[in-house]
């Protein structure tokens, strides 16, 4: 359809782009969300595509079995779980595929975003909020913003004491920062919450070998 009128055609895409912004997390930049790359769905969880956005445009996304298997494990915020896809495919981006640092923390600001709407809609048992506060501290700690990283992963562990993963998260922290004592203390901690977990063992015996080659040397 052709507008010949240029004020109607103004209105017209400024009507657009008030309803392309009501589409998009408060706060959160336009981001063009792909669904047709393989390589990015692979990467994310089963979930995903059968969430809002994912079901229309993944194979098999639309599957109304699998949408209400989902929606009974998950409850009334799985409504909400495209926006935690769309961080994780943000993440994703920082991590494989971005090519500058600028564009690396774009990415994770928009992880950040998107977690953040979920954060701010799930209800008060929701049992993933461990896992998303989790990725949000990890996302923070990526963007050389450790002390907010570090809230979150607490408010993790706080939510689910023996969420072993945000325990490895701070341990490789401090690992990384040059502070293995206190690697050690978090990750002693998260076998203390849950034995035997073997990715926390892992870590302390790296940890053990790091500590045997510097007294070797």
């Amino acid at each position: 359809m052709t507008l010949t009128s240029g004020k109607l055609h103004r209105e017209a895409l400024a009507a657009a782009g008030l309803a392309v912004a009501l589409l998009v997390p408060a706060g959160a930049d336009a981001e063009p969300h792909r669904f047709d790359q393989p390589k990015e769905m692979f990467m994310l969880p089963e979930f995903c595509k059968y969430t809002q956005d994912f079901r229309e445009h993944v194979p098999g996304g639309n599957n109304k079995t699998e949408i209400d298997r989902w929606t009974a494990s998950m409850g009334p915020t799985f409504i909400h779980m495209h926006h935690y896809c769309y961080g994780l495919q943000a993440v994703n981006r920082a991590e494989f595929m971005s090519r500058t640092r600028e564009d690396r923390i774009h990415n994770l600001g928009v992880s950040i975003k998107e977690f953040d709407y979920v954060i701010e809609r799930a209800t008060p048992e929701f049992a993933m909020l461990p896992e998303i506060f989790t990725k949000r501290g990890e996302s923070l700690i990526k963007m050389d913003k450790p002390g907010e990283g570090m809230v979150d992963l607490r408010k993790a562990i706080d939510m689910k004491a023996d969420y072993w993963q945000a325990y490895a998260v701070i341990g490789d922290y401090f690992k990384d920062a040059g502070e293995p004592a206190k690697a050690r203390e978090w990750l002693e901690k998260g076998l203390a919450a849950r034995p035997d977990t073997f990715p926390l063992k892992r870590r302390l015996s790296a940890l053990d070998a790091q500590s045997r080659q510097a007294k070797n040397r």
